[in-house]
């Protein structure tokens, strides 16, 4: 087939390097098989970080937290014996050290998570 100078016009048009055309169709068809899997696959973590209870503990167990896979704090125990002292301050930061020491622990597994999402082989740091 000719163009207006003359000149053969190629068939299939396209992308170069996709097999002419390339075939749109089936590349788009398959994009939106690997987005959807990827929204489910985000939708299961955020389920499984919904029902993660990591805890984190200081003084020696005395003072316990529990957080959710997302970081919300779901409940703090204080041990009686640490209100024996009447040692506001003492308790303030064992507190702190407890809830500090969830999150972290719940950072970790939000972001082991998220790696689970990645392609094999493609690790990006720092990306969630």
């Amino acid at each position: 087939m000719a163009n207006m100078f003359g000149k053969k016009k190629e068939q299939g048009g396209g992308f170069p390097g996709l097999g002419g055309g390339g075939n749109m169709g089936g590349m788009a068809a398959m994009i939106q098989q690997v987005q959807k899997k990827m929204y489910e696959d985000a939708e299961k973590m955020a389920e499984r970080l919904d029902a993660a209870r990591i805890d984190g503990s200081a003084g020696g167990g005395s003072v316990k937290s529990v957080v959710d896979g997302n970081g919300k704090l779901m409940s703090i125990t204080i041990d009686p014996s640490v209100l024996e002292d009447k040692d506001a301050e003492m308790l303030q930061d064992l507190v702190l050290t407890a809830v500090n020491a969830a999150l972290d622990k719940a950072a970790e597994q939000r972001e082991a998570e998220q790696q689970k999402l990645m392609p094999a082989g493609l690790n990006i740091p720092g990306l969630f």
